[in-house]
Parts: C-alpha cells; sequence; structure tokens
C-alpha cells in the first residue's frame, strides 16, 4: 500500500515554498537511506536536484551483483506560480517517484530490505514556466532537458522506469497509468513481459499500454514533436528505459490545478516497487537480450536516434 506516502508527498510538495531541502528532510530519521539535492541554475530560473539511495542487500552498494534500478520523477515543475496558484498536474511524477522513495525508506527500517540498489531522482521547482504546446499548455523549466538528465540520469543504473503525467494530448484515452514499450540504444522494443505482468497484478486490470513513435525517443531540441519528455531518459544512456505514464480520458493542461488524483499516483508508485522487488532479485526484466543482440546483427546500431541528428551544414 502506497496511499500514506502518497497523501503525505502530496501535502509537502503543494507549498509554494516547498524545496529540494524539505523533501530531503523527510529521510533523515531513515537509517542507511541516502538522500541528497542540489540547487541548479538555469536560463528560466532554479530548480532542486534531489536524489534518494535505497541500498540493497545484495546490491552494488554492499559488494554485491543484484541489477541496480533508477526510478525517475520527470516533469516540468510542481508549480507554475504566480501564474498558477498550487500543485500543477506535470507534478505528478515527482510526486509518485518521492512517493516510491518514501516507502522503500519505510520498508527498509521495517526490515523488508530489496534484494537491488534502487535510486529515486527528480527535481523539485515549485515556480516553473509554462510554455505553449499542442493541444494544451504545458509545463516549462528552469533548466533544459539534458541538463536534466545530467543530474536524474545516473551512471550506475541497469534499468529505469521514467514516470510522467502524460494528459495533454488526445492519443491516450485512460484514467490511470499506462506502460510503454522498452527504450534502447534507439530500438523500440517489445513491451517487457515481465512489467505487463506486474502491471496487471497491480492494477488488478489487463494492461493499458502506449505507443511510442521515433520523434519521441529523439532528444529536444532536434525541432520535432514530442508528446512529453517521458523517455528523454533514452537519449542519455544505455541502459533500457520504460515510460510510466499517469494519465488521463480528457486532455489535461500540463500546467493545469486541481488535476492530481492520488489513487492514479499511488498506482504509480505501488507498480514502481513491485518491478524493484522483481529487477533486484533478477525475476524480471526489462527486454531480452539476445533479442537486442539479434537486431543490432540484423539492422545495426540506431544510437544515432539518440543525438540531434545531421544538422542543415553537414
Amino acid at each position: 500500500m502506497a496511499l500514506k506516502q502518497t497523501l503525505l508527498i502530496l501535502d509537502v510538495l503543494d507549498h509554494p515554498k516547498v524545496n529540494g531541502e524539505k523533501v530531503v528532510q523527510l529521510f533523515e530519521e531513515y537509517e542507511g537511506v541516502e538522500a541528497y539535492y542540489q540547487t541548479v541554475r538555469g536560463g528560466r530560473g532554479a530548480t532542486d536536484f534531489v536524489k534518494i539511495v535505497i541500498p540493497g542487500s545484495e546490491g552494488k552498494l554492499n559488494d554485491g551483483h543484484a541489477p541496480t534500478l533508477v526510478i525517475i520523477g520527470r516533469l516540468g515543475g510542481i508549480g507554475a506560480r504566480p501564474k498558477r496558484i498550487g500543485l500543477v498536474s506535470d507534478g505528478d511524477g515527482a510526486v509518485a517517484a518521492m512517493t516510491v522513495a518514501l516507502k522503500l525508506a519505510e520498508m527498509k527500517e521495517r526490515g523488508d530490505v530489496l534484494a537491488g540498489d534502487v535510486y529515486i531522482t527528480t527535481h523539485i521547482c515549485p515556480d516553473a514556466p509554462t510554455e505553449p504546446h499542442e493541444p494544451v499548455e504545458f509545463m516549462g523549466s528552469p533548466v533544459d532537458i539534458f541538463t536534466m538528465n545530467q543530474y536524474e540520469v545516473l551512471e550506475e543504473m541497469d534499468a529505469i522506469i521514467s514516470i510522467d503525467t502524460t494528459k495533454g494530448n488526445r492519443v491516450l484515452n485512460h484514467r490511470g497509468i499506462t506502460i510503454s514499450p522498452t527504450v534502447k540504444e534507439g530500438y523500440v522494443l517489445k513491451f517487457a513481459d515481465d512489467l505487463i505482468r506486474i502491471k496487471e497484478m497491480t492494477t488488478g486490470d489487463l494492461a493499458v499500454t502506449f505507443a511510442v513513435t521515433t520523434q519521441n525517443i529523439t532528444p529536444y531540441g532536434n525541432q520535432v514533436f514530442h508528446i512529453n519528455s517521458i523517455l528523454q531518459p533514452a537519449v542519455a544512456t544505455s541502459a533500457p528505459v520504460v515510460g510510466l505514464a499517469i494519465a488521463t480520458k480528457s486532455v489535461v493542461p500540463g500546467s493545469g490545478t486541481g488535476a492530481s488524483h492520488e489513487i492514479d499516483i499511488a498506482q504509480a508508485a505501488r507498480f514502481s516497487i513491485e518491478v524493484a522487488k522483481e529487477f533486484g532479485r533478477g525475476t524480471a526484466k526489462f527486454y531480452d537480450e539476445d533479442e537486442f543482440m539479434l537486431l543490432n546483427k540484423l539492422y545495426g546500431s540506431m544510437t544515432h536516434l539518440q543525438t540531434l541528428g545531421m544538422t542543415t551544414n553537414e
């Protein structure tokens, strides 16, 4: 269960003066859990990048060999003050990620220790800018996407779950959580069977997935359309990435307030926690390694899709 933790994190983040320090303070009482924040300034303000580390019993931090999972709360900002008052819809990714961190910290304190290390990253900005986007307004960010990846995509990872609000579109017509196929080194791979299984188990319903286009796995800044930044971590790593979208049936602006649904966020957190349990002990995979090798042998590398591509001068 993660609803209690979701409500607590929502209460902390829905504050005009929230920052990384206040988030990190939530984890001070948990022995063996590391929490950090760093303020980074960009062209449109500043934000605090937060990293929570939950060591596993057989993880690399304890000289073990269990794989490491990184869970990213991807967003532009949790608030758009003074233009908007309150937590914006775009903040759901940060809320879900910090909910995962808090629940795992509590589990560790009680003696329920996962096998693998889990890193949770996001950033905290209560006064981010907004920006135009079709079909509805999006949240911007004080820093660019490359800076986000620098602080949120970590070298330690063996796989990534990227949680992002994905409501400002007419493609995902589902209320709740939905997952993407696995993206790795420019390839859009088949949906991970283990993650489908875990999603059906945690939601009690048939799995809902969303399609990924080539545009969405290329970096921001190349002038092509992106549904949002949910798969931007995939441009900065060779690790497999799965997007976990918190979605709605109607079109909701990223800058919309009063649009965060506690149950949906808790559902995203529970799914991520169960994936973390199984991934660390080796009972869940994000992709088929042999098939990925075969794809590269048959069709070559697709890592050029992780770059900005050819310029007009080339």
